[in-house]
């Protein structure tokens, strides 16, 4: 069972900080064999979400997201990206959770605002179940196959 926690860049410890891109990496750059700058001056302006399990020196990242304010990532509307589950706990539905969670944050945070994303095409029926709709025509982002979506707010 995951521990949750939400923190603001400055709340995280190096370790966690380490995890998050060590975990992001492994994903995105490695896995994905996408060559990108992850670190692109976002997570500053970020809140992020980062689950872990296990104890002791068994404890590990198991999913990471961030939350973006309005206007930072996409004019006048919030967002959410980075959205990463570790292969060690893959097929629990834990990355429904944790983007569940992401959204729910940003409705309380920013209720009235659009949430949009910059999402991998091949995900697009999972951020749809999830509310999102398809803007625009599939665009490539580091060697990735994207899609724009946008989830309005709730009224």
């Amino acid at each position: 069972m995951p521990s949750w926690q939400w923190k603001a860049f400055t709340e995280l410890t190096l370790e966690e900080l380490y995890a998050v891109l060590a975990l992001r990496q492994e994903v995105f750059v490695v896995e994905q064999r996408s060559i990108y700058q992850d670190v692109d001056g976002l997570d500053p302006s970020s809140m992020h979400l980062l689950a872990h399990e296990g104890e002791g020196p068994e404890r590990f990242l198991s999913a990471y997201l961030r939350i973006l304010p309005p206007d930072v990532k996409f004019p006048g509307a919030a967002s959410l990206g980075r959205v990463v589950t570790s292969p060690r706990a893959r097929g629990r539905g834990l990355g429904r959770e944790l983007t569940e969670r992401g959204i729910a944050q940003l409705e309380t945070l920013y209720p009235d605002t659009t949430v949009r994303i910059s999402a991998q095409d091949y995900l697009r029926a999972f951020y749809t179940s999830l509310g999102f709709i398809a803007e625009g025509e599939v665009y490539d982002e580091d060697g990735i196959p994207h899609i724009e979506m946008s989830r309005r707010p709730r009224r």
